[in-house]
């Protein structure tokens, strides 16, 4: 006998108030209470994280409008565990109305949909920072802009609202500063200053490596300063924006696109909205999967989309183009390792560019190996992304995998196993792309894509093919000289010995000639 379940009103109750519990998560709200995934985890790594945000924003700023960067970090005590970070640019400047959306609104930003080699990307970088900064002090976020020599300067204070994610501005008005142009953001926060490792004064040194035309300047807490002028007055070269490559595309985004696109027919859709696809290539692409040419693109039905998406797979394509790139180069980064470190021997190589999911990319390693480096310490690794230094997660990035993973007995450094190698060497890696495949919010470590892998072992392996033929120089040139020692040593036993021998020989002549010999050898 079955038995027939009503629904009691108990049980009715229950299921309402479930749903009057349910209720929309605002992007301040959720990092908030998960403010690790930005970089915020503790005191100590928060000012790091604030310091990397807005030196980033500043050097894209200023490159944008090909000036070269002047940027000075200031860090000042107010209590023992609270700072006042300050970040002050040569910027632009930034118009009024974009001020509070910039600096107090979390995932606002021009970069994230434009393909081309950038800094900061995601919209959450120094608005998070301001966040932080006012979740542990109550603060507001303190903005100073300055568009043009004959433009005003304004101040503003700025309050984030969690619940709307929309910034409240508390003060708006004109102020005196002495620069023509530029910004400066003052964020107080809980914090912990130290130096060494992973430290802030490293950061900057780090990037000023990566970023050889910036002149950095840092102020620290007990007021000493810090300067690193820049290696050159060249600006690096603007990367141009692409459009999406066909390889890599993924149904979602497909069907997104397609939607979206102002494009009237798939032919041209396909030409306009994708890199790398002609007139002829799209209409055998269209054939492939059974659509018209002149199909309307936001009329193509998701199994239709599908189709679209295995025949563009199945189409062979030309790589995307590299000018949205702009690496370092192997010139600048020899010359920026020579300017910070002291050390015998220097090597820089840029690779060739390759392409993972649809997206290029370039790998650029260096080794400075000698001088003054640790010697009995394992080797200092550098790593960057669009030319931003990396400073934490290194054992779960793809960087530090490459490295280990290569054989450095054949180039002549100690190694244990997989570990890193040990000697007085430092090795910088920097990977440059549209969209580099971080493992987390935080940008602090890259995914080990197979392809980004294999480009990264060939660099660094590159470099150490260089190394290790210098290291057997100096070797071979160190065993001839300890062997000339030898007979320098006995020389005159020699001219003595010839002398018993022959009889009636200048013994002193004999010695000197012996002597001039060894000279000429040594030449």
């Amino acid at each position: 006998m079955q038995v027939k379940l009503s629904d009691s009103p108990k049980e009715m109750n229950h299921a309402i108030e479930q749903a009057k519990k349910q209720q929309s998560i605002s992007i301040s709200e959720f990092f908030t209470k998960n403010r690790h995934l930005l970089g915020f985890d503790n005191p100590l790594k928060a000012i790091s994280t604030t310091i990397k945000e807005g030196v980033d924003n500043s050097l894209d700023a200023c490159e944008e409008s090909n000036i070269l960067p002047e940027i000075i970090v200031e860090i000042k005590p107010t209590t023992k565990d609270r700072f006042i970070v300050s970040i002050e640019d040569n910027g632009p400047g930034i118009i009024k109305e974009q001020v509070p959306k910039i600096f107090g609104k979390l995932l606002y930003g021009s970069k994230f949909h434009k393909l081309s080699q950038t800094r900061g990307q995601q919209g959450i970088g120094i608005s998070a920072a301001a966040l932080y900064g006012q979740l542990t002090t109550g603060k507001p976020i303190k903005v100073i802009s300055r568009i043009g020599e004959h433009k005003p300067a304004r101040s503003y204070e700025l309050h984030l609202d969690t619940k709307t994610n929309e910034p409240e501005i508390t003060k708006d008005i004109e102020t005196e500063w002495t620069r023509n142009h530029g910004t400066r953001v003052a964020i107080e926060m809980e914090g912990k200053y130290h130096r060494g490792k992973r430290s802030v004064a490293e950061y900057i040194k780090y990037t000023a490596v990566a970023n050889p035309h910036a002149k950095l300047t840092l102020i620290e807490p007990d007021g000493s300063k810090i300067e690193y002028q820049r290696a050159t007055n060249q600006l690096p070269v603007k990367a141009k924006e692409i459009k999406p490559h066909p390889d890599g595309i993924e149904l979602g985004i497909l069907i997104d696109m397609l939607k979206g696109t102002s494009s009237r027919t798939l032919q041209s859709f396909l030409t306009t909205e994708f890199s790398r696809i002609g007139s002829k290539t799209a209409k055998q692409i269209c054939g492939e999967a059974n659509l018209y040419p002149n199909a309307r693109p936001s009329r193509i039905a998701k199994n239709e989309a599908d189709n679209l998406l295995q025949a563009l797979r199945n189409t062979k394509f030309i790589a995307p183009q590299t000018d949205c790139l702009s690496p370092i180069g192997e010139d600048l980064l020899e010359r920026s390792l020579k300017k910070e470190f002291d050390a015998d021997f220097f090597k820089a190589v840029t690779r060739t560019a390759s392409v993972y999911r649809g997206n290029p990319f370039k790998v650029e390693a260096a080794i400075a190996y000698g001088g003054s480096l640790e010697k009995d310490s394992p080797a200092e690794i550098i790593r960057f992304a669009n030319r931003v230094p990396l400073q934490y997660q290194k054992s779960a990035c793809g960087i530090t995998q490459s490295i280990s993973k290569t054989n450095w007995k054949q180039y002549g450094l100690q190694q244990s196993g997989s570990n890193l190698p040990n000697g007085p060497v430092v090795i910088v890696v920097h990977m440059s792309s549209v969209w580099v495949p971080f493992t987390s919010e935080s940008k602090e470590a890259i995914a080990h894509y197979p392809e980004i892998i294999k480009e990264l072992k060939l660099a660094v392996q590159e470099c150490g093919r260089d190394l290790g033929k210098y290291l057997r120089k100096q070797g071979k040139e160190k065993d001839e000289a300890k062997k000339l020692s030898y007979l320098e040593k006995y020389v005159p036993v020699i001219g003595e010995a010839l002398n018993e021998i022959l009889g009636n020989v200048n013994e002193e002549e004999i010695t000197r000639n012996l002597k001039d010999t060894l000279e000429r050898s040594r030449k």
